[in-house]
């Protein structure tokens, strides 16, 4: 008989401020036998996301329930069956789950989801069309950007920004984008993004005033802060908002004043609206359908930063508040079998 010996990620402790390495636990775990009507998957990749950051807090964020100590974290993940006791699931399988931060798994068929192994590298499935870029896709058609809009997009060489500019390329737009490192305004001019700045230059609001010097349609927010402010001040009327991150708070000891212009969405008319993807799982088919299609025409490019091995997934995650990443930041994971 087969034992199988996973390793996992557990919360150890919850962080003050930005997490270290010591709020984090490597752990063996020992997976009991198959039970009937269940599946076991080996995870082949792993993401990190900032809206993790959330998760370890002692108190429930708005939409999302914390991180138990002690126990596996979780997170969007793409395996590979190994074996199924549950129909639909044979083993070869590759599927999606919530089930990350750790390398094998047994789970109810409801907590899969199969997709197409040709899609290549299969960790496309957790950027351009996984929650990433499903995200993106969503937050674009939550203010109905059209053809002839300039928006800008922070954050923009990043998972959801990059794929969220790609995107409105395709729908005819003007897009300006904003990131932290000129390896990172290479890779967007490299992409098709119009006119990108490094928001460390200079202010931000300098910037892009001179990157959109008639002014912006939409803002595709996943900052916050300095770069909210400064596009509320560039938005033209009846400007559009999505407000889908706000990375520049996260790791925050305590919350940090608004924009000093909040007023500006009075004055302009403008409208804002907040972005949580779980709330459109619903529309997955015909965002695979779209973005997929994009994909596989080779109109939609999937950047990643990959780090392998579940000792490093910490040091991968770690490294998305200190902007290590462009494109998505994957985590590559191998298991163990011992006989």
């Amino acid at each position: 008989m087969t034992t199988i010996i996973s390793r996992e990620i557990q919360l150890a402790s919850r962080p003050n401020g930005l997490p270290t390495a010591a709020n984090f636990s490597l752990v063996q775990h020992k997976l009991a036998p198959l039970p009937a009507g269940q599946v076991l998957v080996r995870n082949l990749y792993m993401s990190v996301d900032p809206y993790m950051r959330g998760r370890m807090n002692e108190t429930k964020s708005s939409y999302v329930p914390p991180f138990q100590l002690g126990k596996a974290m979780e997170g969007s993940a793409v395996g590979e069956v190994i074996e199924s006791r549950a129909e639909g699931f044979k083993s070869g399988d590759i599927v999606t789950s919530m089930l990350g931060w750790r390398e094998y798994f047994i789970a109810e068929p409801q907590a899969l989801h199969p997709v197409n192994r040709e899609i290549q590298p299969l960790s496309v499935y957790l950027g351009t069309l996984g929650p990433t870029g499903l995200t993106a896709w969503v937050g674009l058609n939550l203010v109905d950007v059209q053809a002839g809009d300039v928006i800008f997009i922070s954050g923009a060489a990043g998972a959801v920004g990059n794929v969220a500019g790609q995107l409105a390329k395709l729908r005819g737009c003007e897009v300006i984008g904003s990131a932290g490192s000129a390896e990172k305004i290479e890779f967007l001019q490299a992409s098709g993004f119009d006119r990108v700045f490094n928001y460390k230059d200079a202010p931000v609001l300098e910037q892009l005033n001179r990157a959109a010097p008639d002014g912006i349609d939409v803002y595709f927010d996943n900052v916050g802060g300095e770069t909210l402010e400064a596009a509320l001040s560039v938005l033209r009327v009846h400007g559009r908002i999505v407000a889908c991150g706000a990375i520049s708070s996260y790791n925050a000891e305590k919350p940090a004043p608004g924009p000093s212009n909040l007023f500006n969405i009075t004055t302009k008319r403008l409208t804002m609206k907040g972005l949580i993807v779980s709330d459109s799982l619903h529309l997955l088919g015909d965002f695979e359908r779209e973005v997929g299609g994009y994909f596989q025409a080779g109109k939609l490019k999937n950047k990643e930063t990959v780090v392998t091995g579940i000792d490093r997934a910490v040091e991968a995650f770690l490294g998305l508040f200190d902007g290590k990443n462009i494109g998505k930041m994957v985590v590559k994971l191998d298991g163990t079998v011992d006989d």
